[in-house]
């Protein structure tokens, strides 16, 4: 399944150097502000060790990953719900996203200028937040119009789902993001009405080298300010990314260890941007190809098969599962077929995370 997460930040608070270091697709990354007026897209690969353990197993003739969309959106300004900068522009490429990573700057720089004078996260994402609510509370105003002229005709399903729109209105009118509202109905009306707020978020705060294991004041400031919303925040240091993503590997191994960290935090935003979207891996396993598959959690397998394929999915007649465990202990497909630990699934198996399946289907 496609999956892309879109960037979002205020101008200078290193979108764009961290997109380079996911990426390495060399977006512009200049001191002032709209550095990035289109939306630059690229691919990341997900790194996962279960992928490259199979393939040492199985010996493929290729290995293929999962992969994340990523798309560096310009950065918003206040009045972007109004068209202020490349508002409108930015705020159509945010709608286009499964999810938001927002980037927020929490280091010290004077070489650095910054958009508001003054390094604050807190109120950077109060600036992002009321830009995009505002944007929302727009949206529900003419879909809101729309419904209400359909439910003259009594229609059950249009007046539910107006009651949920008035009551998330009310909701961003206080401040708070349509992804919070709990209320009856809530869910399917704000996918409805595609609100960017109601977009999960990963929030990002890139800081120096200093605070990368231990954060600072202004990411206490933050970690604070989004304890109520329960949303997630990453330490990054952008700089120490855009390093690593421009050594060779044979050189990264050192540059960890000097740096006191076991991986590029690159890995880090990618497993928990598939953890905000309730993403799932599984893997085929054969001599052409061993390959990942993403799916969503609580898919059932004829579902995992369309991923492949659509007619995988109509055709669906079974699938043969190894959990990824049993196939490396094991060290083979036949092997963990002797043992046993193969099982034939029908179309009501909710797949798991790791599992490695081969579908069986006519069309």
């Amino acid at each position: 399944m496609g999956l892309q997460c879109g960037i979002v930040g205020l101008p200078n608070v290193g979108k764009s150097t961290l997109f380079n270091a996911l990426t390495s697709a060399g977006a512009l990354a200049a001191n002032y502000p709209f550095a990035t007026k289109d939306p630059n897209i690229g691919v990341i690969t997900v790194q996962d060790p279960r992928l490259l353990k199979l393939a040492e197993l199985v010996h493929p003739q290729r290995t293929v990953p999962t992969t994340v969309d990523i798309v560096d959106i310009a950065g918003l300004i206040r009045g972007a719900s109004k068209g202020e900068g490349l508002g409108n522009q930015f705020l159509a490429n945010i709608r286009e996203v499964d999810a938001i990573l927002h980037v927020v700057r929490a280091f010290d720089n004077d070489n650095v200028v910054h958009v508001d004078g003054k390094v604050d996260p807190v109120r950077d994402k109060e600036i992002v937040d009321t830009e995009l609510i505002l944007k929302d509370l727009e949206t529900l105003e003419r879909r809101m119009d729309r419904l209400r002229k359909q439910s003259k005709s009594g229609d059950k399903e249009v007046l539910r789902e107006l009651s949920a729109l008035e009551a998330i209105y009310k909701h961003l009118e206080s401040g708070k993001p349509a992804r919070s509202f709990s209320g009856e109905g809530g869910e399917l009306a704000i996918a409805n009405a595609q609100l960017l707020t109601g977009k999960p978020v990963l929030y990002i705060c890139n800081v120096d080298e200093a605070a990368i294991h231990t954060g600072n004041a202004h990411t206490a400031a933050f970690q604070a300010a989004i304890d109520e919303e329960k949303g997630t925040m990453l330490l990054i240091c952008a700089g120490i990314e855009a390093e690593i993503s421009e050594l060779p590997e044979s050189e990264r191994t050192a540059f960890f260890e000097a740096m006191g960290l076991d991986e590029p935090g690159t890995h880090k935003i990618t497993r928990a941007a598939y953890d905000l979207l309730q993403l799932i891996t599984y893997f085929t396993a054969g001599e052409k190809e061993v390959r990942a598959w993403t799916v969503l959690r609580g898919a059932k397998a004829p579902q995992a098969a369309g991923v492949i394929h659509s007619d995988f999915e109509k055709g669906f007649i079974r699938a043969e599962v190894i959990k990824y465990n049993d196939f490396t202990q094991l060290g083979s497909e036949a092997a963990a077929r002797a043992a046993g630990k193969l099982s034939t699934e029908g179309k009501d198996y909710v797949v798991q995370d790791g599992d490695v399946m081969h579908f069986l289907f006519n069309v």
